[in-house]
């Protein structure tokens, strides 16, 4: 079977870049106005998108004088687009460290009804340590306790959303039955971090369970993505570095027993797209025009855990001395290590790497015309760095408009893109399997049984 490629809208605020907000071609909607997320989700759909991202944030940052903050809670968000779209994939972000598994299985396996098998979870293990005083906890969790907790926390919402087989709902009025209790199983879980007795109290959703989303790119990160994954959402500067990512990921999950093809690596790509090549420059230097140093500077603090650069000039050539050692960063490490590679690669001056930073916080930004943009993706897509993209549009909505109207007809011309959608659920967007319950496996249909689904 040929690969196909795969494309996710990343939705955050007025566009990617940090000083999207104020230019002229972004929208004037609140980030309160849901009218705004469901117009750029019709966008999407539209365009045949496999799937929209919402990211999330815990604290509100220091950052939001100058930064346009203060979205909409994402699980919540999806259930409303849900309403206004029937195809595209819903996909939201959701911490392990701050949060309990039950209501999250319990909120994702709602919104995974309420769309009708389109919803996904990006698996996220907070670092922000503004974050944990917002939830009680004083000191920030290191880096393989996150892990750790994320993995049990996987562990436990799995259980729940496989604890009502398929056929656990039998809706029989006129034997005044609803459900088989023996097809409902209390999962009992007890481990380090979480005792759950389950099970879980709604029926199985359409999926099975939501698409598995991922975005760690440290070595745990990698790990943990090569056994749990479905699609990653990974930051790649460079295509020989993705290549080398896209092959150690799928070695790993075959290494685990795991179908490689089961699991989609989507790195991000921030494109600013004009009519030619110098009017698209023109619009990216009009963005970092725009740039506060100062916003640059904390947040490139906030990837080295509170790391002071303040003493670096602005014009100062970087260097790897510059930096703190990534490898033990107890914050975004995989983040930090994407940033000190940049700069051993490529030199550039504190002023350049925080507009680098400004426009897609460490994700692939390039500008040009439509014409370069699918060249760009055709290249790396037949190279094996990516399966497709996570596509980040540096102003919203009008550049998510330049690329549906631009870019992806040349991508279904050059036969890379789909013409329409074919399945319903957001795995079969992605072409992966529904899983089976780890309790009930699949049972043979008995004549005249009714099911959840043919009761009307």
């Amino acid at each position: 079977m040929s690969r196909a490629l795969h494309l996710n809208l990343f939705i955050q605020g007025r566009g990617h870049h940090e000083t999207a907000w104020r230019h002229p071609s972004a929208t004037r909607r609140a980030l309160t106005d849901i009218r705004y997320y469901q117009e750029l989700a019709q966008i999407a759909e539209a365009a045949l998108f496999d799937s929209i991202f919402l990211a999330d944030h815990l604290v509100i940052g220091t950052d939001v004088e100058h930064v346009a903050k203060g979205s909409l809670e994402p699980i919540t968000t999806l259930a409303a687009l849900a309403t206004v779209t029937d195809k595209i994939g819903l996909i939201a972000t959701a911490s392990t460290t701050y949060t309990e598994p039950f209501n999250l299985a319990r909120q994702f396996a709602s919104v995974d009804h309420i769309s009708g098998g389109r919803v996904g979870w990006n698996i996220v293990t907070s670092w922000l340590p503004a974050a944990g005083r917002n939830f009680g906890q004083d000191r920030q969790i290191e880096h393989a306790e996150r892990y750790a907790r994320a993995t049990e926390f996987l562990d436990v919402v799995t259980k729940l959303w496989d604890s009502w087989a398929d056929d656990a709902v039998v809706d029989d009025r006129r034997r005044g039955r609803y459900a088989d209790g023996a097809r409902i199983h209390d999962i009992s879980h007890v481990g380090k971090y979480y005792a759950v007795a389950g099970a879980l109290n709604l029926p199985r959703s359409p999926q099975g369970r939501p698409v598995l989303v991922q975005a760690g790119s440290s070595v745990s990160g990698r790990s943990f993505a090569a056994r749990y994954a479905e699609a990653i959402f990974t930051a790649q500067l460079e295509k020989s570095a993705a290549i080398e990512f896209y092959a150690d990921i799928k070695s790993q999950a075959a290494a685990l027993g795991r179908d490689p093809d089961q699991i989609l690596i989507l790195p991000g790509l921030s494109a600013i797209i004009g009519s030619t090549e110098r009017e698209a420059q023109r619009t990216w230097q009009e963005l970092n025009e725009l740039s506060d140093p100062k916003v640059g500077l904390d947040r490139l603090s906030s990837r080295f855990g509170g790391h002071d650069f303040s003493h670096v000039d602005l014009d100062q050539v970087l260097s790897v001395d510059d930096f703190p050692d990534p490898t033990k960063v107890q914050a975004a490490r995989s983040r930090a290590e994407v940033i000190t590679s940049l700069v051993a690669r490529e030199r550039p001056t504190l002023r350049q790497l925080l507009h680098s930073l400004a426009g897609a916080r460490g994700h692939y930004t390039t500008a040009g015309t439509p014409e370069q943009i699918a060249d760009l993706i055709q290249e790396w897509f037949a190279s094996r760095a990516a399966d497709g993209f996570n596509v980040m549009p540096p102003i919203l909505p009008a550049q998510l408009e330049l690329f549906a109207a631009e870019v992806i007809p040349l991508l279904q011309r050059r036969n890379l893109f789909r013409t329409e959608y074919h399945g319903a659920t957001l795995r079969d967007r992605y072409g992966l399997v529904r899983p089976p319950s780890q309790y009930f496996p699949p049972r043979p249909k008995v004549s005249g049984e009714l099911f959840q689904s043919e009761v009307v």
